[in-house]
């Protein structure tokens, strides 16, 4: 897909990733429509991409719908936006389980029902949903994030299928542990021994690569992160084992702690 002079819209555009995101696309010759809660940052970035900010809190449906009606005809939807879903399930308010299903997981499929007739109807078009190798394995005391990244790579590739042949790219894009900006890195935690990172930069160029391959995946990680995730899908229970026996140690009760005032 050639992106100049295509609108792009990115959620989650005032964090470090969905920022990286908007250059990359910005560097294509892309409009960009930038959404997100902060409109200092989304402003300081719309000056650097020439792009158009639409302030919206996506766990308000209000909010959803009155993007949808401000951003216009997308060409392409990035839905990047995401609250962190750490900590055990007994510790979640419903106002915070609302939340973390609301931005996480129903908003991006609201976003795509919208937009997606449009972009058939065209005959051209791309969603790319960032969901996470928590998508692919599960952790304790990541229940709600789990849980909306394994249904949004779920959603992603099922719908990779229904548009084949469309002219419509749809593709998940799983980043790991993220380094320099994002939920991972501002908690200040070292991933687990063994495991890796990946900068913004690397996901934003896998964000182009699935749109522009139409991959129905793309996984973003050093090799042995991707294949534990695999290996955590395809054999749970051995995961889980693993896991207690300290596989990834205490990361995810120091990543809960961390992350709980951003429920």
């Amino acid at each position: 897909m050639d992106l100049a002079g295509r609108t792009v819209l990115v959620t989650g555009a005032s964090g470090g990733i969905g920022q990286a995101i908007a250059e990359a696309f910005a560097k294509e010759g892309a409009k960009l429509v930038l959404s997100g809660r902060r409109a200092s940052e989304l402003e300081a970035l719309a000056e650097r991409v020439s792009g158009r900010v639409v302030v919206a809190d996506l766990s308000v449906r209000a909010d959803v719908t009155r993007l949808l009606e401000e951003a216009g005809e997308v060409d392409v939807l990035v839905a990047n936006a995401a609250l962190p879903g750490s900590g055990e399930l007994s510790e979640y308010s419903d106002a915070e389980l609302d939340r973390g299903l609301e931005v996480n997981f129903r908003a991006p499929i609201v976003l795509a029902h919208a937009l997606a007739p449009r972009m058939v109807a065209r005959g051209s078009g791309g969603l790319v949903f960032i969901s996470s190798l928590s998508g692919l394995a599960a952790t304790a005391r990541s229940s709600i994030y789990n849980a909306t990244k394994f249904g949004l790579r779920g959603f992603a590739l099922a719908l990779h299928d229904e548009l084949h042949g469309t002219g419509v790219a749809v593709s998940a894009v799983l980043p790991g542990f993220i380094s320099d900006a994002g939920m991972f890195a501002d908690t200040g935690l070292q991933p687990p021994p063994g495991f890796g990172t990946r900068s913004p930069q690397q996901v934003a160029a896998a964000v182009l690569e699935a749109l522009h391959a139409n991959r129905a995946e793309v996984l973003v990680a050093p090799y042995p992160d991707r294949l534990l995730s695999k290996i955590g899908g395809m054999a749970p229970n051995l995961a889980g084992r693993l896991q207690r026996l300290g596989l990834v140690g205490d990361i995810t009760e120091k990543m809960a702690a961390a992350q709980k005032s951003k429920r």
